[in-house]
């Protein structure tokens, strides 16, 4: 009789027996080579071991000498079915551990597939099977490629292959930030992705679906945790999460894994499933993964060319690879590149392709593909998908022939004027009539950008928030004193009226501010154009200035979501019936519409767009500043010198005057001004609105 076969999950484990921190490879490892204590890593490996055991079947790979980090065995492949994918390592360090996993596979008798030479894919560690549907989400932008996504949907036609960019260096595996829990449910860390893989997430699951945990618990790798029917073992996790696990039927084990977190893994990098078999589609799963060749031509060493091309490309989450590069023999020649450009989908891609071509990148096609035209649907609102124009010299391919753009400036669009001889203008949003043939997506486009000596170019795409500014003085005392007189006047009726920049929304000050709103502490906002826009971008886009809210990343493209955000209000005509027809759901506007709290937005020569209800009649815009201010016993000035000091100029005397800039000053202008009243607070303007409404949280309590 043959023997029966075990029902019970199946994992690859490799003792700890080398296990040691010999070189530095992740941020988790640095500083710590060196550090790890073998006698008490072993003895963690067999606790972990024997709680798994006592559920699942485990086989073991040998350990061998000098191969410290073959104990992650989630690295070594991916296993579905009798399919073992080999893992292909981006460090040097584990390569030497690949014919070990392949011979092990073999033995065992597995198909074994091996990745292209260019394709980084490192196993289990970022493909991980979901059980609950036809799917693998891929993890890529730290160790594996965007490329090993392609491969894989090529290797598994009838599983959904969801590719997924990894930003912060902390989570350098998927299986650190993201778990399925086998019943449809995701666990996850947000911050770890990238804006366009949250939202994918998003789209793919609802609310009920998604169990998003915070830092504290992703930096204890509560994600990278074991899953065997309804238990859960992991290094550690919150009470608060555990008790939100065993809400959805999931009892948690806790290991401790301390010596392993110091190399960057835990429960789950110390095992590979073998029995993964995720359901699959009837037909093969679509693939959106999108790919195009573009060249360059020109001083692309000198100039910093090339090297800004590729962080382009990585910055708006896509991929490349050279195909050929032909350097120019002497410093005044010409050097030329042919790069593949890969991106999640074909809507990723558009982006990256358009910085390339400020680069002066050609796309390559057989045949010249002509510009993409569209017409404006109404007056001042151009097609979603509009191409957002740069300082630099732009043609366009219209009717078999390049011709320029007139009137060349940035944040415009171009418009097309089609005839015996057309012509090309560019205009701001603004100008647009109805039914002008607007120029859409990267197609037909030729931009010749001027090349800086290496000196002198700019290394990144945006210079906005790039210092860090701390106040070496303690603001609690001040606030304490502003929240105790705000409840005073609230209390009785009075009116607080707030004066804000842009810089509350960069600071991260707009989740406070709109609890003052609803909590009743504000009776009136005076303003500028940019404090809406970027307030409605952080609720649109999740983005300021193009700096992801959560992550902290600059998004790839990011720099026209205030022109995007712009578009889509002056589409429905106002904030309020954005508000009102359910397209703008938060942020600072959001709540002054819901809460029927009056703001003012007086325009100035500078704005974009503008909003609809921007002020730009500066004159009638002081006038609606000075109604608003009317009966104020405390304004409050949030980092806005101009505003600040024009409203200062409007306040009579008597009125508290609170101005919280990080500028000095702003302060002393204000001063200035004569009013005793003038209470300075040199800090950053978010670290005090957070302040502001813990302590009136506080004093309510």
């Amino acid at each position: 009789m043959s023997p029966t076969p075990d029902p019970r999950p199946e994992f690859l484990m490799c003792p700890a027996d080398f296990f040691e921190i010999q070189y530095e490879i992740n941020a988790w490892m640095e500083g710590n080579t060196g550090r790890s204590r073998q006698t008490r890593a072993r003895e963690q490996w067999r606790a972990l071991h024997e709680e798994i055991a006592r559920r699942a079947s485990v086989k073991l790979l040998r350990p061998v000498p000098n191969r410290p980090d073959l104990v992650f065995t989630a690295n070594g492949g991916l296993v579905i079915g009798n399919k073992a994918v080999l893992g292909r390592f981006r460090h040097p360090e584990r390569r030497p551990e690949e014919p070990l996993f392949k011979a092990w596979f073999e033995e065992h008798g597995y198909d074994v597939v091996v990745p292209p030479a260019n394709v980084y894919f490192e196993g289990a560690g970022d493909a991980i099977a979901d059980r609950a549907a036809p799917r693998i989400w891929l993890g890529y932008g730290q160790r594996s490629v965007l490329e090993a996504a392609d491969w894989l949907a090529h290797e598994f036609p009838d599983l959904e292959v969801i590719p997924l960019r990894l930003v912060d260096p902390r989570f350098y595996h998927l299986d650190t930030c993201l778990l399925p829990l086998g019943n449809g449910v995701l666990m996850y860390y947000p911050a770890a992705f990238d804006d366009r893989s949250r939202r994918r997430i998003q789209e793919i699951l609802p609310d009920t679906m998604r169990l998003e945990i915070d830092e504290h618990n992703a930096l204890d790798f509560a994600c990278n945790a074991v899953q065997i029917d309804t238990t859960l073992i992991m290094h550690r996790c919150s009470p608060e999460l555990a008790g939100r696990l065993a809400a959805h039927g999931l009892t948690v084990v806790q290991k401790p894994l301390d010596q392993f977190l110091l190399a960057g893994g835990a429960a789950r990098c110390l095992c590979l499933r073998l029995d993964e078999q995720p359901p699959r589609m009837r037909q093969a799963a679509a693939i959106d993964y999108a790919r195009r060749v573009v060249t360059i031509e020109g001083h692309l060493f000198d100039t910093g060319i090339l090297v800004r091309a590729m962080d382009l490309i990585a910055a708006g989450g896509g991929s490349f690879e050279t195909l050929e590069l032909r350097p120019g023999q002497r410093r005044e020649d010409h050097s030329f590149v042919r790069l593949a450009v890969s991106a999640p989908t074909a809507a990723a891609l558009e982006p990256i392709l358009a910085q390339l071509l400020q680069l002066g990148a050609r796309i390559e096609e057989t045949t010249e593909k002509p510009a993409r035209l569209m017409p404006a649907e109404f007056d001042g609102v151009a097609p979603d998908d509009f191409y957002c124009t740069t300082i630099h010299h732009t043609e366009v391919l219209v009717g078999g022939r390049w011709i320029p753009a007139e009137r060349q400036r940035m944040d415009g669009v171009i418009v097309v004027e089609r005839g015996d001889a057309p012509r090309a203008a560019v205009r701001l949003i603004r100008d647009l009539e109805r039914g002008d043939q607007v120029v859409v997506g990267v197609d037909g486009l030729r931009i010749v950008a001027r090349t800086k000596p290496a000196g002198e170019r700019q290394t990144e795409e945006f210079a906005f928030m790039s210092s860090a500014v701390s106040s070496e003085r303690r603001v609690e005392l001040s606030v304490d004193a502003v929240a105790w007189e705000m409840g005073r006047i609230r209390e009785h009726g009075g009116k607080i009226v707030l004066v804000a920049g842009p810089v509350v929304v960069h600071t991260g000050g707009i989740p406070a501010l709109c609890e003052l709103v609803r909590r009743g502490y504000v009776q009136a906002l005076l303003s500028g154009n940019a404090l809406a826009v970027h307030d409605i971008e952080l609720a649109f886009y999740g983005t300021s200035l193009g700096v992801d809210a959560q992550s902290g990343f600059s998004v790839h493209g990011g720099h026209r979501h205030h022109l995007r955000a712009i578009n889509t209000i002056r589409r429905w005509g106002s904030i309020a019936a954005a508000v009102e027809r359910g397209a703008l759901k938060s942020g600072l506007m959001y709540e002054l519409v819901r809460n029927g709290i009056p703001f003012c937005l007086a325009g100035s020569i500078r704005d974009d767009g503008p909003l609809p209800e921007t002020m730009m009649d500066l004159v009638a815009a002081q006038n609606e500043y000075q109604k608003l201010l009317a009966g104020a016993e405390m304004v409050v000035m949030l980092s806005s010198m101009l505003h600040s000091i024009g409203v200062g100029n409007m306040t009579p005397g008597g009125v508290r005057l609170v101005c919280v800039d990080i500028n000095p000053a702003v302060a002393t202008k204000l001063a200035d001004r004569g009013s005793l009243e003038s209470r300075p607070i040199i800090t950053d303007v978010g670290l005090f609105l957070t302040l502001l409404v813990e302590k009136i949280k506080k004093l309510n309590e």
